[in-house]
Parts: C-alpha cells; sequence; structure tokens
C-alpha cells in the first residue's frame, strides 16, 4: 500500500489540461478533452410505520455516467477500432460484436505543470456505445474537426500507487 505524502508547499489545485489516456499499456494519441468522471446513487426512501411524517434515507443503486473522450481527427484508427469491436457493419450475420475483448480497462493520468505524474484513475469493463467519425463539416468554419466517443464503463477507482511528486524548484544561480 502506498504511503500518503502531503507537499506542504503545494496550494495551488491541479490543472485541467495536462492529461493522457491510456488502454491496453499504451498512450493513445492526441486527446485534447475527457469527459468528466461522475458516479451518482439512488436514493430509497421510506417510513416507519409509527412516524409517518418523517421520511427515511438511504443508498440504492450506483450508476457511473459515461465518460467521452474528443480528438482531433487523423489517420489514427484507435477510435474507430474499438467503436468497431461494439458493431462492425457488413461483418456478416452473427459476428458484428467483437464479444472476446470488446471491453477494455483505461487509465487516466494527470500531470502537474512540470509534467509530473500527479493522479490517476482506473476505469473498468468500458465499451464504446457512441462514435462520432466527423463532425459537422463547414466550408465557413474556421475550426478543427473532432471526433469522439462515448464510454460505457463500470466503475473507477483513483489508483493509491500514484503519489504527490516532490515538485521541482529553480534555485538562483551562484
Amino acid at each position: 500500500m502506498a504511503q500518503f505524502t502531503v507537499n506542504a508547499q503545494r496550494f495551488d489545485p491541479y490543472k485541467n489540461f495536462k492529461f493522457r489516456v491510456k488502454w491496453d499499456n499504451k498512450y493513445v494519441a492526441g486527446i485534447s478533452k475527457v469527459g468528466a468522471l461522475k458516479r451518482s446513487t439512488e436514493v430509497v426512501e421510506h417510513r416507519e410505520g409509527g412516524d409517518p411524517s418523517i421520511a427515511r434515507k438511504s443508498p440504492g443503486r450506483t450508476k457511473c455516467e459515461p465518460i467521452t473522450l474528443e480528438r482531433g481527427v487523423t489517420h489514427d484508427k484507435e477510435f474507430e477500432q474499438w467503436a468497431n469491436k461494439v458493431w462492425n457493419f457488413g461483418a456478416g450475420l452473427g459476428s458484428e460484436t467483437s464479444l472476446k475483448d470488446f471491453r477494455k480497462d483505461l487509465i487516466i493520468e494527470v500531470y502537474n505543470e512540470a509534467g509530473q505524474l500527479a493522479i490517476a484513475y482506473r476505469v473498468f469493463r468500458c465499451w464504446v456505445s457512441e462514435y462520432q467519425a466527423l463532425p459537422d463539416l463547414d466550408a465557413n468554419a474556421n475550426a478543427v474537426a473532432i471526433q469522439h466517443i462515448k464510454l460505457e464503463n463500470e466503475g473507477w477507482e483513483r489508483d493509491v500507487d500514484v503519489v504527490e511528486p516532490a515538485e521541482p524548484s529553480f534555485t538562483e544561480p551562484a
């Protein structure tokens, strides 16, 4: 088990623009946006027979929200190949879905301003429920073409083996 240490010198929260995503033990190129890791638990209300004026509350089912990954359109086929494991048009009757490996675990890593790994989360049993290969194309626009995948998942946890890094300090020359 990793030991938690606190960097007493750090007061600023981590920024949201330094991150990487990994699946199949390799980093996925060009991801520019990762949706929030979010889960919610339903509330189950009940009353006791002798106290009808007060509703008691307890936790019910927990649901993990889908995660969206976005990146600019390139020749890299990672998004498309994963999406095709869930539904591969023209693959033939009974073989449209790759049941063996359509689910993947992924790792989302957050880095500090110095480029040091600060926080990581493992997301479990993800699969592509939505794939956008091309956005709306507009000859009058001035924008990057973005593709995205929406990943259903069965939960996530923080990687406690990733500890807070000792941040570098620049010293004045003598």
